[in-house]
């Protein structure tokens, strides 16, 4: 499995050098991830396919945000018969004027003669998936895992930590040996950085239960006591982050809520 990676030229303070979309090239080629529409992109994808004697056959869409999922008109346009195929979350599917056929855990994929098994991994965001190469133990990630970062969990946004830690669970049992990011370079030691992963959200976990114990907090303050000062943009992640590690808390029954701010569960 060697993809060819097409940044999709939209960096930023959330996504980095920008969203990685990875083209499987094939005569009948495979994109993962849509990028935002930029023009650059675009061009660079009809490039590709040049290159490879390709045409675009499919675009499989790992999550509907807009860093992987804006692009997907723009791309339709340049190949009106690419299909489009993702894993349901009809809220935010609806943006976007294109057919889009569902996907499911464990379905089948065709691409460059091989088969690509999807695997439904929420959290991040409700619809989230990545595409699993038994073969070669590949994954195409999408936003389950970043190299030298966290990835956020938007909890007041369909994200659900619960849920992403049972997907990086998951991932570590298939053992994979790399994996082609959403964001940043490939992961050359994911179980590594798995384990790394789940030992920050512990560590984060008992962070925020020390700062309980000295009273009530909101997201705000919580992350305040946590978090060193942070520019404003970034600040507002960290506080997405503790509500995220709160709605856990919360579920597992060790925290309440009062409609204003959290505490510990007597």
């Amino acid at each position: 499995m060697h993809p060819l990676l097409l940044p999709a030229m939209n960096p930023g303070p959330t996504t980095g050098e920008g969203t990685c979309t990875w083209l499987i090239p094939h005569d009948r080629a495979v994109l993962v991830d849509a990028g935002v529409g930029d023009s650059r992109h675009v061009d660079a994808l009809g490039r590709a396919l040049r290159e490879t004697n390709a045409t675009l056959n499919l675009m499989v869409i790992t999550h509907a945000h807009t860093d992987h999922m804006g692009g997907v008109s723009a791309v339709r346009a340049a190949w009106p018969g690419a299909r489009v195929m993702k894993f349901p979350w009809p809220e935010l599917d609806a943006r976007y004027q294109v057919q889009i056929e569902p996907l499911y855990d464990l379905q089948l994929i065709r691409a460059a003669g091989e088969e690509l098994v999807v695997l439904h991994t929420p959290g991040h965001s409700p619809d989230h998936v990545c595409l699993w190469h038994e073969r070669s133990r590949s994954l195409f990630g999408g936003d389950l895992l970043i190299e030298g970062g966290t990835v956020v969990i938007p909890a007041s946004r369909g994200g659900r930590l619960s849920a992403y830690l049972g997907s990086l669970e998951r991932l570590l049992v298939l053992g994979p040996a790399r994996v082609f990011p959403g964001h940043g370079p490939i992961i050359e030691r994911p179980d590594d950085l798995i384990r790394r992963t789940l030992a920050h959200r512990r560590h984060r976990e008992e962070q925020l239960l020390d700062a309980l114990s000295r009273g009530a907090g909101t997201p705000a303050s919580l992350a305040a006591m946590i978090y060193d000062r942070l520019p404003d943009r970034v600040q507002r992640l960290a506080e997405e982050s503790v509500l995220a590690h709160l709605v856990k808390l919360r579920e597992d029954g060790r925290v309440t809520y009062d409609g204003h701010s959290y505490r510990l569960t007597p």
